[in-house]
């Protein structure tokens, strides 16, 4: 089975602030998701079950989280480590 990968536009907006060697490798890792969207850890927050994408951007811990839905896995946003994902309740309020 295939799935298809549909960023959201706030995502699409994060990744222009990440740098060259940070963009190939999301792009690699997202590129797995195609195949098998469950190989990653999976967080349950509020009810919602979403999974994370860890990797480094200039030193920093970040995340991206998606979630899958029938063959569709929606990408939501790139998460600082830092801020231990108390962003994410207003990224999901858009969905």
């Amino acid at each position: 089975m295939s799935y298809e990968l549909i960023p959201s536009k706030y995502f699409l907006r994060q990744l222009n602030k990440l740098d060259k060697e940070t963009l190939n490798l999301i792009s690699r890792k997202l590129e797995m998701l195609v195949v098998n969207p469950f190989r990653n850890k999976k967080i349950v927050y509020h009810g919602f079950l979403l999974f994370r994408i860890r990797f480094t951007d200039r030193r920093k811990e970040k995340r991206s989280v998606y979630f899958v839905k029938d063959n569709i896995v929606k990408i939501v946003c790139i998460l600082d480590r830092s801020s231990d994902y108390k962003d994410l309740k207003d990224y999901l309020k858009r969905f």
